[in-house]
């Protein structure tokens, strides 16, 4: 199996690359899903983060009002690694959960969305790893617009991520999403032929038909050594 690693920064249009792999038949395991799988009310992830931030938090319903929630930690560095470090158990275990389940389906190539693939140290687990990129001044325009917020609101959201530069140097593919749509989609194509082409040795034995393979080629290895053991006796 092939673990393929997506991340990019907020506004850089990562989702919109995610979005074009499962166009094209590739399973995406979003960690953003996770996360607010992690979050629903009752869960251990909700128990940790209301006992941590209050009540204050919570719509009337007793679910988490995110929006909320996120200018909270992203106006303070202390509480946005408090609230990363409450929630990572339960997004690495939910995330590796749905890898299993894409094994089970017999998957060969999966792509990873992880916006703090990096910072979680999640890359480890990914090759190659796309970085979505773009430069400072069309981020913070493009944020701007999305949100409908201020530059310094803007600024403080791009700020207390890693910078895309810092991502660009540590990725093996990088997407650059400054242009339109159309030259995203020309640099889409080539990067599709990348991901998709024949698994390595390594990697197949790594997939559900790789593993099958490898306990059928015991199984009759314990086959022919039985009858080999049979006639010599």
């Amino acid at each position: 199996m092939r673990i393929v690693g997506l991340t990019g920064g907020i506004s850089s249009g990562k989702s919109t690359v995610s979005n074009l792999f499962k166009a094209h038949g590739i399973p995406v395991v979003d960690a953003d899903v996770v996360a607010r799988d992690a979050l629903k009310k009752g869960t251990g992830g909700w128990k940790k983060v209301v006992q941590a931030f209050g009540n204050d938090i919570l719509h009337p319903d007793g679910e988490v009002d995110r929006p909320k929630l996120g200018r909270i930690v992203f106006s303070d560095a202390d509480k946005r690694q408090l609230l990363n470090r409450l929630l990572a158990p339960y997004i690495s275990s939910g995330i590796v959960k749905e890898i299993l389940k894409l094994w089970l389906k017999g998957y060969k190539v999966i792509v990873l969305d992880v916006p703090l693939l990096f910072e979680a140290k999640m890359d480890k687990w990914a090759k190659p790893i796309i970085v979505v990129w773009v430069d400072r001044e069309t981020q913070l325009k493009r944020l701007m617009a999305r949100d409908r917020i201020t530059e310094e609101e803007a600024n403080n959201k791009i700020n207390a991520q890693m910078s895309l530069n810092t991502k660009r140097s540590k990725a093996d593919i990088v997407i650059d999403n400054t242009g339109s749509l159309e030259e995203l989609q020309v640099q889409f194509e080539k990067v599709l032929h990348e991901v998709t082409r024949p698994l390595t040795w390594s990697e197949f034995m790594l997939s559900r038909q790789g593993a099958l393979s490898g306990v059928a080629f015991i199984v009759l290895g314990v086959i022919v050594a039985t009858k080999l053991s049979s006639c010599s006796g």
